[in-house]
């Protein structure tokens, strides 16, 4: 019998060019938040988008998740090109996991671990008179697992500690079998102990060939997860560098982003970068 994350995984393999962006400007108050960034990310790429502060790393996963639109220029997102007259955003969306303290902002603290999970299969986030498959039941319970999170089925979304209510919005993301996977900042807040755990789980789920693309927006190399392909760097809404992890995630790359002598180093499969001392 298949295993139940490779059934709701398993047709992602069909898509190419997951997202498209040519030439995008997304303008608010005469301030360009980003500004003619044209990116790709293929079918099977796990990316992190770097940068510091107001660099627009947050309004690009927006823009990646349907809900922004750019001011000009165009977005592909899973074949569909947003503003188009063909594309109904809300057919899309669903075909998108996205996890983020904006959305965990949202979620009621009464509901148990397991029904903030299963809500996603309807697109909500709180529970009404909806009954469930016992597929979703089993699916949601699968993706916990993977995550640490069997031992908090019962427990209240709202009691959880900051790395349990992460790894629960994570699970929650990948409920519709996304085909793309948007994680904003998913190790904000948290502890040594915390990050270590999170970064662990998330390698597990990068280097799974059944899982989504992903996309992760982070401050800080040190939770770059082993798995992850490639690298976005932006400052001031523009794109630095972007390709393979391997080539474009240097100490001047990293350097020129955040304004300041950087230092990048790999030790195995995870990264470190310190600054350079004042002389």
């Amino acid at each position: 019998m298949p295993d139940i994350l490779e059934t709701a995984w398993g047709d992602n393999a069909l898509m190419s060019d997951v997202l498209e962006l040519v030439d995008v400007s997304v303008v608010r108050d005469g301030r360009a938040l980003v500004e003619d960034v044209s990116w790709s990310v293929k079918e099977g790429e796990r990316w992190v988008i770097l940068g510091p502060n107001g660099a627009g790393k947050t309004t690009l996963l927006n823009v990646a998740s349907s809900y922004l639109f750019p001011t000009t220029g165009s977005t592909r997102i899973l074949g569909e090109t947003l503003g188009s007259p063909g594309t109904d955003v809300f057919e899309l969306r669903p075909r998108i996991g996205m996890a983020g303290i904006a959305l965990a902002d949202k979620l009621p603290r009464r509901q148990t671990v397991l029904q903030t999970v299963l809500t996603a299969a309807y697109g909500m986030t709180a529970t009404w008179n909806e009954d469930y498959d016992e597929v979703d039941e089993q699916r949601a319970r699968a993706f916990l697992d993977r995550l640490g999170m069997t031992a908090y089925l019962d427990r209240k979304f709202g009691t959880l500690s900051e790395g349990e209510r992460k790894r629960t919005m994570i699970a929650r993301a990948m409920m519709t079998d996304p085909e793309l996977l948007l994680l904003d900042e998913p190790a904000a807040g948290l502890d040594l102990g915390g990050r270590e755990d999170l970064v662990r789980r998330l390698g597990r789920l990068a280097r799974d060939p059944y899982a989504p693309s992903m996309i992760m927006v982070t401050h800080h190399v040190e939770e770059i997860a082993p798995g992850f392909t490639h690298v976005l760097m932006i400052r001031q809404g523009k794109v630095l560098a972007a390709g393979p992890v391997e080539t474009e995630l240097t100490s001047r790359n990293l350097s020129l982003c955040f304004g300041l002598p950087l230092v990048v180093e790999r030790r195995s499969d995870r990264w470190t970068a310190q600054g350079l001392p004042l002389g």
